[in-house]
């Protein structure tokens, strides 16, 4: 019993076969075509794409209920020494002037000041908000025009391929709006979850807002006006997930260029060569 037997490729002698210019010709275009389609699929296998997904669920659960808030305001016609933090929500939570984390530096030549703060709110409907209410004695007429430069929630996601609002207020700009104005930013916060092709998770938060201006009188008939940003959280979950494509569908997708495109530049050849020599014959019978 010899081997060559299961031979399916069998062989056929070079003195049987004839090359021509056509097939040459279809040969050099093959080649290209399956190189091009080559380097397309072994872009699209190194790339990874993001898939997402929504669910019901607290995703970080090792959280121990709270969210990293990250706060950087300007407030360029209130001093320092009057600008104050509090944090407030329905678990009973009430602090009033909080200063962990928190920086406060001076603008306009001491008359405004920039506040930039990191802090975590329990994960219920709350508040927190720039006020004078921690100061020794209130101004007569505060001025709470400002600018947010910055609100984000959880981990920062530097993720080119997935665009959220997770720093939807970044820019905000109120200097032209009533200095004795209160403002209420209404946040509803939606928990993200990112999953790199690791299987590392990073847990953020994007947010919507919705935003009024009023003039709140106290039960005195002062105005104390203050920047309120009232939250509550989306019981919904999105997340992103990275994956990349199986190998064994690339190895799968190149065989099927490969043939594909030797069997279509064959029969292609073929009947260019069955065409060229009818057409000889043809010529042939009419010379004779």
């Amino acid at each position: 019993m010899q081997w060559r037997q299961f031979d399916i490729y069998r062989k056929v002698p070079k003195d049987l076969t004839q090359p021509t210019y056509t097939g040459a010709f279809i040969s050099i275009l093959c080649c290209v075509f399956i190189l091009f389609l080559f380097l397309s699929e072994l872009t699209g296998f190194i790339a990874t794409d993001i898939v997402n997904e929504l669910y019901v669920d607290d995703p970080d659960k090792d959280s121990g209920g709270k969210i990293d808030v990250s706060l950087n305001i300007s407030l360029p016609n209130l001093h320092c020494d009057l600008v104050g933090l509090d944090i407030q929500d329905e678990m009973g939570r009430h602090e009033v002037g909080h200063i962990d984390n928190s920086m406060k530096i001076p603008l306009n030549q001491g008359y405004g000041c920039r506040f930039e703060g990191e802090f975590t709110i329990n994960k219920v409907p709350g508040n927190f908000h720039v006020s004078t209410h921690s100061a020794t004695a209130q101004p007569q007429n505060p001025d709470m025009t400002h600018t947010i430069h910055k609100l984000s929630f959880g981990e920062k996601l530097q993720v080119q391929k997935v665009q959220g609002a997770f720093n939807a207020l970044g820019g905000a700009d109120r200097l032209s709006s009533n200095p004795l104005a209160s403002h209420d930013y209404i946040l509803k916060i939606v928990p993200t979850v990112y999953e790199d092709l690791s299987g590392r998770q990073r847990f953020s938060y994007q947010y919507t807002v919705a935003n009024k201006e009023y003039v709140a009188y106290s039960h005195t008939g002062r105005i104390i006006p203050a920047i309120w940003f009232r939250y509550d959280l989306s019981p919904i979950t999105v997340k992103y997930t990275e994956r990349r494509q199986p190998f064994y569908r690339f190895i799968t997708t190149i065989c099927a260029i490969v043939g594909g495109t030797f069997t279509v530049a064959g029969i292609i050849d073929s009947c260019i060569f069955t065409a060229s020599e009818a057409w000889k014959k043809i010529q042939i019978g009419k010379m004779s």
